[in-house]
């Protein structure tokens, strides 16, 4: 019987099609795969291809020139740019704004063929370290509200170069979805005085059915209402509403915990294509109590149609529990 479950963070609704329910090897998959480096502009000797580096994490050598381990720079193509003023206006009753904002590409490694999964622990680690200096660096512009870090791995997630790399976008506004996220979240908190993740994080520990694999500091789940097939959520277990406030063994589970997650991913789905996304509070936001940050992992492994697009409504082909069991069986790395 088809399930319809309750997100109780946003109140998102989602139909568990179990009567319809995919195994890994029913799902369409395109394995992603990483060509030769040819003129690749993120590959060590090519830092004259991009803008100059804001950070990089290096063993020897000078900015922007070989030697380094992680580096950020900012996009060539940038969606959003620093310079200039917000210039709020209204057209009748259109709202605009210059699109003020920052984008900046973060490249994971050096070497060219490495994905995220297969990258070493310490490599991984850094990479967050990377997101941490960023976001805490654009922060102190205060016209920047919020501040989105990304990684779309594979063409069919969206990535246009093949060489390991994530974004982030730092935004004047915060976007409806995160603002849904936090009201859900406030909403929960005002009537439970707790805070609705560390709920789900209880919840979930104690119920065991949906967890993917847990440590001290992390919980990774197939969350109860998955709009996805195989998404797959990663929470602190300790209480914190920004990313970049994290403690550094905090940081380095968290490497751990990715690249597990990610492995499994590979071995079960067979090296897809996924969103990997940094769920955070607004970057001029002090703590929250009732928001806590995440990481969302969400494989590409089925399309959003019509049906979702016209109702808000998504259908999961994959009940978490048997998602969750599947990578659950892949082992550990």
């Amino acid at each position: 019987m088809p399930e319809l479950r309750k997100d109780p963070v946003t109140g998102r609704w989602v139909i568990i099609a179990s009567d319809r329910s995919r195994r890994p090897v029913d799902f369409y998959r395109e394995p992603v795969k990483i060509q030769g480096a040819r003129l690749c502009p993120f590959c060590p000797g090519h830092e004259s291809k991009t803008p100059p580096e804001v950070l990089s994490f290096r063993d020897c050598g000078e900015q922007n020139a070989p030697g380094w381990r992680v580096r950020v720079v900012p996009n060539k193509f940038p969606a959003l740019r620093v310079e200039g003023q917000l210039d709020r206006e209204g057209e009748g009753l259109y709202d605009k704004m210059n699109g003020i904002g920052a984008h900046e590409v973060v490249v994971e490694s050096p070497v060219h063929e490495g994905t995220l999964a297969e990258l070493s622990e310490k490599n991984v680690e850094e990479v967050f370290w990377a997101f941490r200096e960023r976001i805490l660096d654009l922060r102190k512009d205060r016209r920047l509200r919020f501040i989105l870090v990304f990684k779309n791995h594979g063409e069919l997630a969206g990535a246009s170069l093949e060489h390991s790399h994530s974004q982030l976008i730092a935004l004047p506004v915060v976007p409806r979805r995160v603002q849904e996220e936090l009201d859900g979240s406030l909403k929960y908190f005002g009537y439970r005085e707790r805070c609705v993740y560390c709920d789900i994080v209880r919840h979930e520990a104690r119920d065991s059915r949906r967890v993917v694999l847990e440590t001290e500091q992390f919980l990774a789940i197939a969350p109860y209402a998955s709009r996805f097939a195989f998404e797959t959520w990663i929470v602190p277990r300790r209480h914190e509403s920004h990313f970049e406030n994290a403690e550094s063994t905090v940081m380095r589970n968290l490497a751990w915990v990715v690249r597990a997650t990610l492995r499994k991913m590979d071995r079960v789905l067979e090296w897809p294509a996924y969103n990997l996304v940094v769920h955070s509070s607004p970057a001029q936001d002090g703590p929250l109590e009732h928001y806590h940050w995440h990481i969302e992992l969400i494989p590409k492994i089925s399309k959003v149609a019509g049906f979702e697009w016209g109702t808000g409504f998504y259908i999961n082909p994959t009940p978490p529990e048997e998602a969750a069991e599947f990578l659950r069986e892949a082992g550990l790395p």
